[in-house]
């Protein structure tokens, strides 16, 4: 008997317990929907199997309580398969912007991989701010390479100088708009000098110019760069190939040469600097 006696009261103790949830839920609520009505027997369905239970919540509750509830979420099956059906929505949803922003950041993407077209005003002017100008491919009837002339001349690329003669050969940062055997004008002179005079630009000299033709596009040898910080686990190996242009110097124009003396050799420079030395 007693241990009936206390399965009972600690059944009474969760019923109360349960009732009390049921009527903050019901007190706390806004009474704004009042169509709904549930009857008592709907509130107490999962303790119709203890008949003691529903004996007891029949006697000492008040069901007037329970007829009207003032909203639908809880105990409305209907209500919960909304929520799944407004859970796959928004889950939907979701995957729509998903896609969405794939899609934005494809566009952005390939519109970072096109290259950006230019037009002829503005080809002339970024090639003119580097330093040259392009005149168009070389003819193989033309002939400009010259022999040697006791000229030279330094000249601007970029931000590179170089001192250049009749038939050098340079390489340059890689120049754009120009193509493999065509003749270009490089017009930032900033001195020519020969064996007779000098004439400095201030800062270029504006009658002079340097004609060059391009021979090939290359890349420079490879440059390891390798980064680490000690202790932290961190190293870092890239490998880096600068993208060259080679020019063959043709001509250079806009100061008075002497007649053709050749190039002269090394040779001969010794031989002469032997016999000042045994006189």
């Amino acid at each position: 008997m007693d241990k009936a006696i206390r399965i009972t009261t600690m059944a009474n103790r969760r019923c109360l317990q349960v009732l009390t949830r049921h009527a903050s839920a019901i007190l706390s609520t806004k009474p704004y929907i009042h169509t709904l009505k549930i009857a008592p027997s709907l509130l107490f369905e999962n303790f119709h199997t203890h008949a003691s239970l529903s004996n007891c919540l029949s006697a000492k509750t008040d069901p007037s309580l329970c007829t009207y509830w003032s909203h639908t979420r809880y105990l409305s099956s209907d209500s919960r398969n909304g929520n799944e059906d407004d859970f796959t929505e928004d889950e939907d949803e979701d995957e729509d912007d998903e896609a969405y922003d794939s899609e934005d950041d494809g566009i952005s993407t390939s519109s970072r991989v096109m290259k950006k077209e230019y037009t002829k005003e503005e080809m002339e002017a970024e090639a003119a701010a580097i330093g040259y100008k392009v005149l168009g491919p070389l003819d193989q009837s033309e002939g400009i390479f010259k022999p040697y002339e006791p000229a030279f001349a330094v000249v601007q690329i970029g931000s590179h100088q170089f001192k250049v003669s009749n038939g050098d050969s340079i390489f340059t940062e890689r120049l754009k708009f120009c193509d493999v055997n065509d003749k270009l004008i490089l017009n930032k002179v900033l001195l020519v000098g020969s064996s007779s005079q000098t004439i400095v630009g201030r800062p270029t000299v504006p009658s002079a110019f340097v004609q060059a033709v391009v021979e090939e596009h290359a890349l420079d040898a490879k440059v390891i760069i390798f980064k680490k910080k000690r202790r932290k686990n961190y190293r870092r190996t890239k490998g880096h190939r600068q993208e060259l242009t080679k020019l063959r110097i043709v001509d250079i124009q806009g100061i008075e040469k002497p007649e053709n003396i050749g190039k002269p050799s090394k040779v001969t420079d010794k031989k002469q600097e032997q016999v000042a030395v045994a006189a």
